[in-house]
């Protein structure tokens, strides 16, 4: 079995290699901990974590992080012995671990799933335990940790239909590799189910909520100041501003038409648009300026800029991290992946700040938490850009029903919070035998 994968993962990584590649050279900085991503590190990491109890959290991109800072949080006092240890796929995600985290907590990328890299990569790190953030699964990783004894946890658990087909139909392969687990905490009882059907062991498994609850708590930081930059935008003060957060392909477009629609009615109403990978902006800014739009990038906003008001229709940012300090200053926000995409974006973010929050119909990543704000009407799906224009210019026009809906989502939120307390006992409970980490 783990040949047949080394054999058929050997084989993909050269064929999708230049792709990969090519897009981790967009995204820039590509250059930075290459070498860790062959299970090679530098010498200054090696002595931090040298006779050290080391604990390995792996968050895959900039959402994953999100969480891990706010998990790190909630394992730092119980665990002061333990060297955290943080491992990330993506150089946003890296970019947002150096932001996030400080320096005593050192940060790497993650090993490819080739049997050399994974094995150079624990036998340097030689981690106690380690934690994966949601359901990134990669089985080389996996089966030498557990091969070398190390407890593996599953934290904030879900499983796209997608995904549990895929992992049910080469079952094979992954009931192993899910039975290894020491603890899955699960995101709600249907995943849980799903977990034990796919070779989770019953007793390992444990329902404790969405740990983006709790992240989305976590207040603003840094010094970005969004009112500064949005007045030398020209966007007068008390202006309506349209936020599109998290947009993929397409749905930058349709929000440019439903904006020019809108404006007939509403003049100083502004776009912000913020997408999902900021390689796209360059692209998504031809889309507008299509559309006859006057766009302003995030990156040419300078302290010298100082635009008239409607010299600029739309601020398109394309800068990483910075979504939750721009969802704070929107009037209506729209959460992307959910029009002209499946799966749908992070609708709890902007919820937390009270904010009403629109999104279109495909949001199969987050089920429980759509039918939470749609129970208690704390937010609104649309099935159209027909509707997703009239629901829009509805919010935009009735402050008190924008009121009513922020107050009822942050409500939402507030009731969903804990997640974290509930994973860290979880975890806490599998270490119990290991002294050197619990504070007595």
């Amino acid at each position: 079995m783990r040949s047949l994968y080394n054999i058929l993962f050997s084989i993909f990584f050269v064929l999708a290699s230049p792709y990969y590649f090519v897009r981790m050279w967009r995204r820039g900085n590509w250059r930075a901990g290459f070498n860790e991503r062959f299970g090679m590190f530098s010498i200054d990491f090696k002595q931090s974590i040298t006779n050290r109890h080391v604990l390995w959290l792996h968050a895959v991109s900039v959402g994953e992080v999100n969480l891990s800072t706010q998990l790190i949080r909630a394992l730092e006092p119980p665990l002061p012995n333990a060297k955290i240890v943080v491992s990330t796929t993506t150089s946003t995600g890296m970019g947002e671990l150096k932001k996030k985290l400080p320096t005593l907590i050192s940060k790497i990328y993650y090993p490819i799933d080739r049997r050399k890299f994974v094995n150079r990569a624990l036998g340097t790190v030689s981690p106690e335990a380690i934690i994966l953030v949601e359901a990134e699964i990669w089985p080389n990783f996996i089966w030498r940790a557990a091969d070398l004894g190390i407890p593996i946890f599953l934290v904030n658990a879900r499983l796209s239909e997608r995904s549990y087909h895929r992992y049910k139909r080469f079952g094979f392969i992954f009931r192993p590799i899910f039975a290894s687990f020491a603890g899955v905490g699960a995101q709600n009882e249907q995943d849980a189910a799903r977990l034990r059907e796919l070779g989770c062991r019953p007793e390992a498994v444990h329902v404790v909520g969405n740990l983006k609850f709790d992240a989305a708590q976590t207040k603003v930081t840094g010094s970005l100041d969004v009112a500064a930059i949005l007045r030398r935008a020209g966007v007068p003060p008390g202006a309506p501003i349209l936020l599109g957060g998290s947009t993929h392909d397409g749905e930058e477009a349709i929000l440019a038409d439903v904006f020019r629609r809108l404006r007939t009615q509403i003049p100083d109403l502004f776009l912000l648009l913020v997408p999902r990978h900021f390689e796209r902006s360059r692209d998504a800014a031809r889309d507008l300026q299509k559309r006859g739009l006057k766009v302003l990038l995030r990156t040419d906003v300078t302290a010298d800029t100082q635009l008239k008001p409607g010299e600029a229709d739309c601020l398109l940012v394309n800068t990483t991290g910075e979504l939750m300090s721009f969802y704070e200053h929107a009037t209506v926000v729209f959460v992307g992946k959910s029009l002209t995409a499946e799966g749908g974006q992070n609708p709890i973010e902007p919820a937390a700040l009270g904010k009403p929050v629109i999104f279109g119909p495909n949001m199969q990543n987050f089920p429980d938490v759509v039918r939470a704000f749609l129970t208690d009407d704390g937010a609104v799906q649309v099935k159209s850009v027909f509707e997703l224009e009239q629901k829009v210019g509805e919010l935009l026009a009735n402050e008190g029903r924008r009121a009513e809906l922020g107050r009822n989502a942050l409500k939402v939120v507030t009731e969903n919070l804990g997640a974290s307390e509930r994973t860290v006992d979880m975890i806490l409970s599998q270490l119990s035998n290991g002294e050197i980490y619990i504070k007595k």
